[in-house]
């Protein structure tokens, strides 16, 4: 079980989102019942304190208020951590900057074949789509800096995606009328693939390795 020290950051890390201006705090605030109608951008104008994050913290943890979460742990041992193992890479989520997570994740389903995982705001500001064994993030901001530079650099590809049988996909892709920036093709260096194009400008190479 936590000890008390790691509510407290976990309480104080809560203030930093509201004062950072991070949209993922309206989620945490609706979870106390008197703030469940407030939108995100209510939450961040909500004068946040201390008191409050302590409250999300213990009702998270499963207690009515801070002062019951104080008493449960009060008394519990610490327990020593175990020794930690070799690192080890073991996956990686590429981030797509867009300017609706809704709209982006619909085409991702409608288009692509991809299934929403989760739109995390209210609106969403964040999300997850996946097929197969690729999960995608998609993160709200005003301008999509990287997809600019796309438009203007046909290499820089944001994530590259391969496929066990990418003619079928890319015949699959083209009966659903997606934009390509580049067609199926046979590489010098040994791969077939083909780009898409998503609305935000983001481009994603699908490719069979060979």
């Amino acid at each position: 079980m936590p000890t008390l020290d790691t509510y407290r950051k976990q309480a104080k890390l809560l203030l930093r989102w509201h004062r950072d201006g991070d949209y993922a705090i309206g989620e945490k605030l609706r979870r106390l019942g008197r703030y469940r109608s407030l939108t995100d951008r209510e939450a961040l104008a909500l004068k946040f304190t201390l008191t409050i994050a302590q409250e999300i913290v213990a009702v998270e943890a499963g207690h009515e208020s801070w002062a019951k979460l104080k008493a449960a742990v009060a008394d519990v041992p610490k327990t020593p951590r175990p020794a930690p193992g070799l690192p080890i890479l073991k996956n990686v989520v590429p981030i797509l900057l867009v300017r609706d997570v809704s709209t982006s994740a619909a085409f991702f389903e409608d288009r692509l074949g991809f299934k929403t995982d989760f739109l995390y705001g209210s609106p969403p500001f964040y999300g997850a789509v996946s097929r197969d064994d690729v999960c995608l993030h998609l993160r709200c901001v005003r301008e999509p800096t990287f997809a600019r530079l796309a438009a203007q650099e046909k290499s820089l590809i944001l994530a590259t995606i391969e496929v066990a049988n990418v003619q079928g996909l890319f015949e699959e892709f083209k009966a659903r009328q997606v934009e390509f920036p580049q067609t199926l093709a046979k590489q010098a260096w040994g791969g077939t693939d083909f780009y898409v194009r998503d609305p935000d400008g983001n481009v994603i190479s699908f490719v069979t390795y060979s």
